[in-house]
């Protein structure tokens, strides 16, 4: 008896805690990022503006993200836009997929590489992942970890083709209830 008794009112404390988590929310992203073949890690900034349903939920990022290659022979510049899909196996962890298109400007060192002209375009990459969803009132303190797939065409140049620009990317954020 006293086993369903805990069960049922640990099945009601999880619907309530899931009922308040519902919602619209917007707020600042930060995070670090080590690209596959990139000379180092680097951080990245943006927002985030996510919508929670119960055990689903979609997200929608955009960040800005610079990262050298080559000894500093190449800079990428991105802005991707993300849309993520969540589902929430625990009202507090959550399971990641989604896709990016990536804006990406390369940036060439003229000292180096003269013969190359910098370049411009669009990617488009996919992502999965994990995090921790924690709130605190109407605020939400966020954390995960992504896997992203991309693949930069960077220009011809010996020694080019075996760059990759897969990464991982750990994120921290605060999404503030609309």
């Amino acid at each position: 008896m006293f086993k369903k008794l805990l069960l049922v009112l640990g099945l009601i404390a999880l619907t309530a805690f899931q009922a308040n988590a519902q919602g619209l929310y917007l707020g600042p992203q930060g995070g670090y990022y080590k690209t596959q073949d990139a000379d180092e890690g680097a951080l990245l900034g943006g927002a985030a503006l996510r919508l929670k349903l119960g055990a689903l939920g979609i997200e929608g990022s955009i960040n800005y993200r610079q990262e050298k290659y080559a000894n500093g022979w190449v800079t990428a510049k991105g802005w991707p836009i993300m849309a993520t899909g969540l589902l929430y196996p625990l009202p507090i962890l959550y399971a990641a997929v989604g896709f990016g298109w990536y804006n990406v400007t390369l940036d060439y060192d003229q000292n180096k590489l003269p013969s190359i002209q910098d370049q411009t375009m669009q990617e488009v990459g996919w992502h999965f992942g994990g995090g921790v969803e924690l709130p605190l009132g109407v605020i939400k303190l966020t954390g995960d970890v992504r896997y992203v797939f991309l693949d930069y065409e960077f220009k011809e140049w010996p020694g080019s083709k075996e760059l990759k620009s897969n990464f991982m990317v750990f994120t921290a954020g605060l999404l503030f209830k609309l």
